[in-house]
C-alpha cells in the first residue's frame, strides 16, 4: 500500500505592534507561520494567540477585511490589526462595568462624572459578564479570560496596573463626556447640590460650621464637600479636562 504524506495546512499571521503583549515573542515584529485545523474561525485563531477580541480592530485575509466567523485556509495570509481610538460603542450610551481590581480607576472615572459601575467584591466572570450584557456597560478589566466570554456587551483590556496611567488609557480610548463632580464615588449615584441645613444630620457639626458648599448624593444620601484631598482631586480632574478636553 502506498502512503501519501500530507503537510498541515498553514497559515501566516502578523499581528500589529500595540497587541505585542498578548503574543508570544517568537510572533512579535513581524509576519510568522501558524498551523491551523482548517475547521476553526479566524476569531477563533486570533485568541488561540492570546489576543482578546475587544483589542482587534479588524482583522484582514490577503489585504481585504473578513469578519471573526470566517475560516482560514491554507496560505492565507492575515493581518490582526488593533483598536482604532476613539473606539465607537454603537448601541448604548457609553457607559462603564469594571472588576474588582479597578477600585481606583472606578473612583476617579466618577469623579470625573462617567457613569461607572464596579463590584467591591469578586462576584465572578460570569455575574459580571451578564451584567455588562443585561446594562449594556463596556467592561473594563486586566483579566483576559473575562474578556473573552461571548455575553459581553463590549469590553476593553486595560493596559496599566497605575491607576494613573489607567485613567489616560481608558480616556483616551473611548473619548467619554467628562462631567467632573456630578457622580458618587461611593455608589456612582448623581449628585445634587445642598445646604448644611439639609445635610445637617449627616455631617459633624465642626464640618457644618467650617464649610458652606455641599452635594448629597441622590441614591446612597452620602454627603461630600471640599475637604483635605480636594485639592488632589482638583489636580487630577483639571488634568483630564486639559488632555481630553470637558
Amino acid at each position: 500500500m502506498k502512503h501519501e504524506h500530507t503537510t498541515a495546512p498553514q497559515i501566516t499571521v502578523e499581528v500589529a505592534p500595540e497587541l505585542g503583549l498578548f503574543v508570544p515573542h517568537g510572533r512579535r515584529g513581524g509576519p510568522t507561520a501558524l498551523r491551523i485545523d482548517g475547521t476553526s474561525s479566524l476569531g477563533h485563531v486570533v485568541e488561540s494567540l492570546g489576543v482578546p477580541l475587544t483589542e482587534v480592530g479588524g482583522v484582514d485575509v490577503h489585504g481585504r477585511p473578513a469578519p471573526f466567523g470566517y475560516v482560514p485556509v491554507d496560505g492565507d495570509v492575515v493581518r490582526v490589526g488593533a483598536v482604532v481610538r476613539p473606539q465607537q460603542v454603537p448601541g448604548a450610551p457609553l457607559r462603564f462595568l469594571l472588576d474588582v481590581h479597578l477600585g481606583t480607576l472606578a473612583r476617579r472615572m466618577r469623579v470625573l462624572g462617567i457613569d461607572t459601575a464596579y463590584e467591591a467584591v469578586d462576584i465572578g466572570d460570569p455575574a459580571l459578564a451578564a451584567r455588562s450584557a443585561e446594562e449594556r456597560r463596556v467592561m473594563l478589566s486586566r483579566d483576559r479570560g473575562l474578556l473573552r466570554r461571548r455575553e459581553l456587551w463590549a469590553g476593553a483590556y486595560v493596559y496599566s496596573d497605575r491607576p494613573d496611567e489607567q485613567l489616560r488609557d481608558v480616556l483616551g480610548r473611548f473619548a467619554p463626556e467628562l462631567r467632573p463632580w456630578t457622580r458618587c464615588t461611593a455608589c456612582n449615584g448623581t449628585l445634587v447640590t445642598a445646604t448644611g441645613d439639609e445635610v445637617a444630620d449627616r455631617i459633624e457639626d465642626g464640618t457644618r460650621r467650617t464649610y458652606d458648599v455641599f452635594a448629597r448624593c441622590t441614591v446612597c444620601e452620602g454627603v461630600y464637600w471640599r475637604g483635605a484631598h480636594h485639592d488632589q482631586l482638583e489636580r487630577m480632574v483639571a488634568d483630564a479636562v486639559e488632555e481630553f478636553g470637558p
